[in-house]
């Protein structure tokens, strides 16, 4: 349900070609450096990392460990279930939206140093009663999340409008069931110039290209990281024909289903 470990043990644990290529976890990865720097990417977005930094890659999301040999740190992974509920809710621990980087002041670092430490101390400890060792790991990474998700995030823009926050959310649920923007106004009563308006707002791009995206960025997950054959992942992902998700991927990426998940299956080796 949790796990605890050093940059140094996972370099240990598989050969550097294993670790470069791109993965995707049912596990939240909690990410921090104590020295060096290194990348990681999150869902195909490089992040360059600092000590005292944290990113947070969330279940389902793809990752990909870049310049390994720079960096000492520490990674935590976690089932969502191993949070209390509370907890939970208030992390928004599941958000595919929320940002993958947090930047903490000098004085949350010290904070969040402690917390660390203490976690990792009670995770390798073993003289309590089982039950009562996880009851103690679990609030101890609640202290830490609730810590890490009030960090700021690099460029945070102004808070989202209730449109659009909607209209993110119906879009996650449904965006392999429908492309069309007039279905999503439809179902959530607004107008598609309000939704792209909103979108425009909050994210910089319309409304019809959001959805776009989020079926791209799918697309992108699965083949990179499944063997399911790429007119496959197009019927998951409504498409009519193979022909017809060749030419929506090849249009928004600039090339085809086969050729992205040769080149990214390449990397590491």
């Amino acid at each position: 349900m949790i796990e605890i470990l050093t940059l140094a043990r996972l370099r240990a644990s598989g050969g550097a070609p294993a670790l470069a290529r791109p993965f995707r976890s049912d596990r939240h990865c909690l990410l921090t450096l104590t020295s060096g720097s290194m990348r990681h990417s999150v869902d195909f977005t490089e992040h360059d990392l600092a000590p005292g930094q944290w990113l947070w890659a969330r279940p389902g999301q793809v990752q990909q460990w870049g310049g390994l040999d720079g960096a000492e740190g520490t990674v935590i992974r976690f089932a969502t279930e191993f949070l209390d509920p509370d907890t939970a809710i208030g992390v928004c621990v599941d958000d595919p939206h929320a940002p993958a980087v947090r930047v903490p002041s000098s004085e949350d670092h010290a904070l969040l140093r402690a917390a660390t430490t203490q976690l990792q101390w009670e995770h390798s400890a073993d003289k309590l009663p089982l039950d009562t060792r996880l009851q103690v790991l679990r609030h101890l990474l609640a202290v830490l999340v609730l810590r890490v998700v009030s960090l700021p995030a690099p460029q945070a823009g102004p808070d989202p409008s209730e449109v659009y926050l909607a209209f993110r959310d119906a879009v996650e649920r449904d965006y392999a069931n429908s492309r069309r923007l007039s279905d999503y106004a439809e179902a959530l009563a607004y107008s598609p110039r309000t939704l792209s308006r909103a979108t425009l707002a909050a994210a910089g791009i319309p409304a019809k290209e959001f959805i776009d995206r989020r079926v791209v960025l799918e697309a992108k997950r699965m083949l990179a990281c499944s063997s399911i054959p790429a007119a496959r992942i197009g019927e998951r992902l409504g498409f009519s024909s193979a022909t017809n998700f060749n030419k929506f991927f090849t249009q928004r990426t600039g090339t085809t289903p086969i050729a992205f998940r040769d080149s990214a299956r390449s990397q590491g080796h």
